[in-house]
């Protein structure tokens, strides 16, 4: 018979407590314990960052590259809402939930960064504003719209308790829903414009160190490509989890719905491949290219197997509707493009005058890092288990 298509969502009913679970657990609880040495004995005790390098794994990964990878929220969004691609929406709530956990998770690493982490609140507080500061503009546009994220959420969880709470929570949940039901269009489109500022902003950050990064880095238009690769990794990040969340879950893989989407992969890689290879002509710079260092090499490793690889992959029909290679292709622009284009930026490329030594992160920051990811996959799982997140399950008739 012929499947019958649900396009109601529902909780995911799969036992929690897997082998994979318990390793995440052990992960979280080893990078709770070196947090909490982070906290007790204070930053120095813990990370390699010193005055030379004041920004290290903790924001070139937890910050940076989760701010880009929680891009498919913004990405999903203003193709489902705003540009009318309803045959998607199949995708939009895992990706929402997706931006959600990667936001609040970016605040939690950033607090572990900062030396005054009790002083996070400073930029909500309108006397201590600096409108001159990229930093500012990064960090309020984060802070609304992880607001935004929250907010838009709201459904969702009526969708689940309404009818099965106590009446005044009842009540709540249902004038807040109403409320949403006729304004949530412009959360949806704040949202997409927050994004795309705070996306460029963290360039700009790396811009007024122009004597201190790699000339294969650094350019002026560095806001434009930070952008630019958010935005392209929006649905390979979708594509990512609609699969590992299958695989998971022991769920059909929707692919009706991510080999279309894959197909817009491409030209978005495409683009950001075009803007830095004219930049980079432009500024004349190619000569660093085989200088033979570490920098030349991360920077074909980046524009090779993160770019130019899985665009070409993408390109092909064959490889788009078999799901292991859309899952690699999509891995490898992650992982070899975005991650490691901010991993560069951040601190390969980084360069500090008359510096000492090179930074390497610790032990410690690495496992904080990891503590922070497993906790998210943590929450992803129990998001999915309680709340309607994922499509209902195709049955046949």
């Amino acid at each position: 018979m012929t499947p019958v298509r649900h396009s109601v969502a529902e909780p995911v009913a799969k036992k929690f407590f897997t082998p994979g679970v318990k390793v995440l657990l052990t992960l979280f609880g080893l990078g709770v314990l070196f947090g909490l040495y982070r906290f007790i004995f204070g930053l120095g005790s813990i990370t390699h960052l010193n005055n030379q390098y004041p920004l290290g794994l903790w924001i070139g990964v937890d910050v940076a590259t989760g701010v880009a990878l929680a891009g498919g929220g913004f990405t999903t969004a203003a193709l489902i809402h705003i540009f009318y691609r309803g045959k998607y929406s199949i995708i939009g709530r895992p990706a929402h939930l997706t931006a959600m956990l990667g936001y609040t998770f970016v605040a939690f690493g950033l607090m572990i960064d900062l030396g005054r982490w009790y002083n996070i609140w400073h930029p909500a507080w309108p006397a201590m504003w600096n409108g001159n500061s990229a930093l500012f503009e990064v960090g309020i546009c984060v802070m609304l719209y992880l607001t935004v994220l929250y907010i838009e959420f709201i459904p969702i969880v009526a969708e689940r308790f309404i009818g099965n709470s106590p009446k005044w929570i009842d009540g709540i949940l249902r004038f807040l829903n109403r409320i949403l039901g006729k304004v949530m269009w412009f959360f949806l489109i704040f949202g997409v414009v927050l994004s795309c500022l705070h996306q460029s902003s963290l360039g700009t950050l790396m811009v007024i160190a122009p004597y201190k990064i790699h000339p294969l880095w650094y350019t002026q238009i560095l806001p434009l490509l930070f952008l630019l690769s958010a935005i392209g990794v929006g649905f390979p990040m979708v594509i990512f989890e609609g699969i590992w969340a299958a695989k998971s879950f022991g769920r059909k893989i929707e692919m009706d719905v991510l080999e279309p989407l894959a197909r817009m992969i491409s030209p978005f890689i495409g683009l950001y491949f075009f803007v830095r290879i004219i930049d980079i002509t432009v500024r004349e710079v190619w000569h660093y290219v085989l200088e033979g260092s570490l920098q030349s090499f991360m920077f074909i490793l980046e524009m090779g197997l993160g770019g130019l690889v899985p665009m070409v992959m993408l390109f092909s029909d064959r490889l788009r509707k078999s799901p292991k290679w859309l899952f690699i292709a999509s891995t490898m622009y992650i992982v070899f493009g975005v991650l490691l284009n901010r991993v560069n930026v951040f601190f390969i490329a980084y360069q500090p005058a008359y510096k000492v030594s090179q930074y390497i992160p610790s032990i410690g920051e690495f496992m904080i890092t990891i503590g922070l990811i497993s906790a998210l996959l943590l929450c992803y799982r129990i998001f999915v288990t309680v709340f309607p997140i994922l499509p209902a399950e195709r049955k046949t008739a």
